[in-house]
Order: C-alpha cells, then sequence, then structure tokens
C-alpha cells in the first residue's frame, strides 16, 4: 500500500477486487501444487498470463526472475510445509536485467549513490532462454530442491503475451 492517503479510485478498485475475492478462506496450500519464479517486471501479469486464480500457485518475484538463495529458500518452504511439487522458471524478453553488466551497475551506483560495491552478483544476463536453463540447473542441482520435484522453465514475450516453453 502506498504511503500517500486513500484516493476514492483506489478504494474503488480494492471494493471491486474484495467483491471478486468474496469471503471465503483459501488454504494456504495452492491449489495447483504450482510455483512460479518470474520477474518483477510490471508487464507481466504472471496469472492472468497462466489462467491461474487466486489460491492457484506460489509466485516469487525478484529483478531478473532469478533462483536466489532467497528463492531457494522459499521454494522449500513451498514444498516442504505446503505440498508444491512443480516449480516453473519463467522469465521474459526485453528483460531489463538482458544485457546489464555488473561493473557498469556498480559504477553507476558509485555515480548516483555514492556507494562502492565490489564484487557484487546483480545476475544480469544476455542470452533468456540460457538463463531460464541456468536457473533450472541450479534447482536441480541444489539438495534442498528433491528429484521428484518436476521443473520446467519458459520465456514470456512482452510484446505479444505468448509464453513458449524453453528446452534443456
Amino acid at each position: 500500500m502506498s504511503a500517500l492517503p486513500p484516493t476514492p479510485t483506489k478504494e474503488k478498485t480494492n471494493q471491486a477486487y474484495a467483491d471478486l475475492h468474496g469471503t471465503a478462506h483459501l488454504p494456504q496450500k495452492p491449489k495447483t501444487h504450482v510455483a512460479i519464479v518470474t520477474c518483477m517486471d510490471s508487464r507481466l501479469h504472471v496469472a492472468h498470463a497462466l489462467g491461474l486464480a487466486l489460491g492457484d500457485a506460489h509466485i516469487l518475484r525478484n529483478a531478473g526472475g532469478r533462483v536466489t538463495d532467497d528463492t531457494i529458500r522459499s521454494l522449500v518452504i513451498s514444498e516442504q510445509q505446503l505440498g508444491t511439487r512443480e516449480i516453473v522458471v519463467l522469465h521474459h524478453t526485453d528483460c531489463g536485467m538482458q544485457g546489464l553488466s555488473n561493473e557498469g551497475f556498480a559504477e553507476q551506483l558509485a555515480r548516483d549513490l555514492g556507494v562502492e560495491v565490489h564484487g557484487k552478483d546483480f545476475l544480469p544476463f544476455s542470452d533468456v532462454e540460457e538463463s531460464v536453463r541456468e536457473d533450472i540447473t541450479k534447482l536441480r542441482n541444489s539438495p534442498l530442491i528433491p528429484d521428484d520435484i518436476v521443473i520446467s522453465g519458459a520465456v514470456y514475450d512482452v510484446d505479444t503475451g505468448r509464453i513458449t516453453e524453453v528446452s534443456m
């Protein structure tokens, strides 16, 4: 929620959402037993793109949709405590992380914020399909992700809304 005072538009929008939501208590466990790792990009509306309803899946978002230690922490909780049996890595075209470099970004931070960042990996990539494969491999190699968890990956096209599976 914004620190700004509520506006009539925000209140009406939230009321419309609440009306659709209903009053039934949704279970904590995702109905589809799926967790999706994806980017924070505002052009990617994961639930709509995949036809998911409220309560269907866990959706973990970060810059680039990359698999990090914290992503794995959340996935372990999702699978061990809440019944997830499948993980989907969903990256997208025209991502801000694509083409970014750790060195260039560190220079920008030094220039803009006066903060020196050395050796920090912001997980940029040059090839979106390869970044999906890297993240799938990281999940498959993690001792915290059991071998019987189904792991797949795909790329969402921000221009068309189409999702294309990435083969390993």
